[in-house]
């Protein structure tokens, strides 16, 4: 029977021990939360090059010569390549790791948006116009498969509204920053100050970026999915479909709220104010406690109230006739943005296992990229004055949220093997 003296001992010992793990285990904490917020930071500046193209790219090719033809092409060759970017970034992220695809979209895209002092017409600035949407198509589906994939599950919701924040912060500053310097000096000074950031987040990435990917890639259940999978299961199908319809009410916004503010003898700054209402309101929800409700409530029933929310608010304002309930109008349709985007997000996580999520945002953001392009395009290709593409897209956004509340098909319990 051990003495008293020997049994302190070990008490000593275990406390110790203890201590230790504690201690090990709060800095692995703190180290993931540090790294968490480094991609954040990597989210936002990937929006951020995306919004500070939108004042300056027509200026900047008409300043080469381009038509107007090939000035429409060149903005819209941006989304085009980026969509493959978005489907290329996803099999490489489930291929190599997340990180190892956020480092290099960061280092090319940097890279590329450097080519544009190249440009010396039209012809040429198209090139580079599609290079830069390929490579910057490389970062955000890596970016968000590693916040996925580091959150625990039951904050995952609260995960996607904080990274939403980045976002709409990124949508406010982006364009505000852009216009200003460009203004100031030349669009590709604009460009060129993104580059360096973009470079500089990089090599920072490569020095303070854990490759987290590689050390749970064992954990990971590796079930061969064809792509049918993808367009088979619901909840994401309902993903696929909200950002879809969460950037073609983007696009109809772009184009016919300039349009309606312009009817009502108010002038283009208006338009920028109006939109950086819906921008504000948005982040106050994302970062408010409202965020937790992602984790208590299922994501059909947020996504629901989102899409409802804001396609309600988009019938609103083609019946407002006074600047003050446009205003109203923009901050009510933040609300509804601020709820669908988490949702879309958990949707995702929720139904496709780690070792599948690059493809699975891959093609997410590819529909992200299509939505701008398709909102503006369909209600320009129909022909609608700007009041009859907001109630058009408005009734399109409930009908939307209607369907996605139907009874659902049984879960596919496994992917469909290759």
């Amino acid at each position: 029977m051990p003495d008293r003296k020997s049994f302190s001992f070990s008490l000593f010992l275990d406390k110790d021990l203890n201590k230790k793990k504690n201690k090990e285990k709060s800095n692995s904490i703190r180290t993931a939360e540090s790294m968490r917020v480094f991609v954040y930071l990597i989210v936002f500046f990937s929006f951020f090059d995306l919004f500070t193209q939108l004042p300056i790219m027509s200026p900047f090719a008409e300043s080469l010569g381009a038509a107007p033809f090939l000035t429409g092409l060149a903005v819209g060759m941006y989304s085009f390549s980026n969509t493959i970017g978005n489907i290329l970034s996803g099999f490489l992220t489930d291929k190599k790791g997340a990180f190892g695809v956020l480092v290099s979209g960061l280092l090319l895209t940097g890279t590329a948006l450097l080519l544009y002092h190249l440009a010396f017409d039209a012809w040429s600035l198209l090139a580079i116009r599609f290079v830069h949407g390929l490579l910057a198509g490389l970062i955000v589906p890596a970016a968000f498969t590693y916040l996925a994939n580091a959150a625990e599950d039951q904050k995952k919701g609260k995960g996607a509204a904080i990274s939403g924040a980045f976002v709409g912060l990124a949508a406010i500053i982006g364009p505000a920053f852009s216009g200003i310097v460009a203004s100031r000096t030349s669009e590709t000074t604009v460009l060129t100050s993104t580059a360096v950031v973009l470079l500089l987040l990089g090599i920072l990435s490569l020095l303070f970026l854990r490759p987290e990917t590689e050390e749970s890639s064992n954990e990971k259940e590796e079930v061969p999915i064809t792509i049918r999978f993808f367009f088979q299961h619901a909840s994401v199908v309902k993903a696929f479909i909200g950002a879809f319809l969460l950037m073609f009410s983007q696009g109809v916004l772009a184009y016919m709220l300039p349009l309606k503010v312009l009817n009502l003898g108010f002038d283009t700054q208006t338009s920028g104010m109006l939109l950086s209402i819906f921008g504000i309101v948005a982040i106050l929800v994302f970062v408010s406690p409202i965020n937790k409700v992602f984790d208590h409530l299922k994501p059909k029933w947020t996504l629901a109230f989102g899409m409802t929310v804001m396609g309600a608010s988009l019938l609103f304002i083609s019946l407002s006739e006074a600047i003050t309930l446009l205003y109203l109008c923009m901050g009510l349709y933040g609300i509804g943005f601020a709820f669908l985007f988490p949702s879309i997000n958990s949707l995702l996580v929720h139904a496709v296992p780690p070792a599948h999520r690059g493809k699975a945002y891959g093609y997410f953001y590819a529909f992200f990229s299509l939505g701008v392009v398709a909102g503006s395009g369909v209600t320009g290709m129909l022909a609608l004055t700007a009041n009859e593409g907001f109630v058009f897209t408005g009734l399109v956004l409930i009908t939307a949220a209607a369907g996605s509340l139907l009874k659902e098909p049984p879960v596919i319990k496994s992917p469909p093997q290759s």
